[in-house]
């Protein structure tokens, strides 16, 4: 299914208890409908590499999931650990205890310190884009654009609020054309997908990606980022 909004979803199974099934099962409809990745726990990836061998499908993991408040120090050791393992793209939780207190360089440094341990794979900073303030939103990007990492992610789905059309325009004003966007939590609809796509994001992170396709009508292209 080249072209159309399934290349803009990293497929998900974040649930703490997923078992081996339920992410083989995951890779195979990764493959079947052409999903840009699949975004598991770090546990899962050797097992996700071999389940995926041969497809186009990357593997996304997550850092510091969900809360963030670990230390800068285990974050890296996590990210140099998931990218042995097998992980092509690194999604990592800043500290939002930090981030309500407004220490802004520490978040860069952690930042910093995980797209250093990441050796250039893409890194995407989750905000957690409802805890924030829209002027927090707009610093929160500022740093990791400084910090070199690729993309500003606007949720774990592990708080009371996802994505929404505001964040996501708010995200991409303060990156810019060129950077990217994750808009993740609560999309679980083709009409839901295709706002946030036209509010700037360039991916999405869906449990519930079948249910995005299943309600597709047309394709959605996107070539702006």
């Amino acid at each position: 299914m080249p072209n159309t909004i399934a290349r803009f979803i990293d497929h998900t199974l974040l649930k703490p208890e997923a078992t081996l099934e339920d992410i083989l099962r995951l890779c195979e409809e990764a493959k079947t409908h052409h999903f840009y990745s699949v975004c598991i726990h770090p546990y899962w990836i050797a097992d996700a590499k071999k389940a995926l061998q041969g497809s186009s499908v990357k593997i996304a993991t997550v850092i510091g999931f969900p809360h963030g408040a670990t230390l800068p120090q285990v974050k890296t050791f996590e990210t140099i650990a998931a990218i042995a393992a097998g992980a092509d793209e690194i999604d990592m939780v800043i500290n939002l205890g930090a981030a309500k207190e407004g220490h802004w360089n520490f978040i860069e440094h952690e930042i910093h310190s995980v797209v250093s341990a990441a050796h250039d794979r893409p890194v995407k900073v989750i905000l957690e884009s409802c805890l924030q303030s829209p002027e927090s939103i707009r610093e929160l990007c500022n740093r990791a654009v400084k910090a070199g990492a690729q993309f500003v992610k606007t949720s774990t789905g592990y708080h009371q609020g996802g994505a929404t059309e505001e964040a996501v325009k708010i995200m991409r004003e303060a990156v810019g054309p060129s950077f990217g966007v994750k808009a993740s939590g609560g999309i679980r609809t083709r009409e839901i997908a295709e706002k946030m796509l036209a509010a700037g994001a360039n991916r999405l992170g869906c449990s519930s990606s079948l249910s995005v396709l299943q309600s597709i009508t047309s394709p959605v292209e996107r070539t702006n980022y």
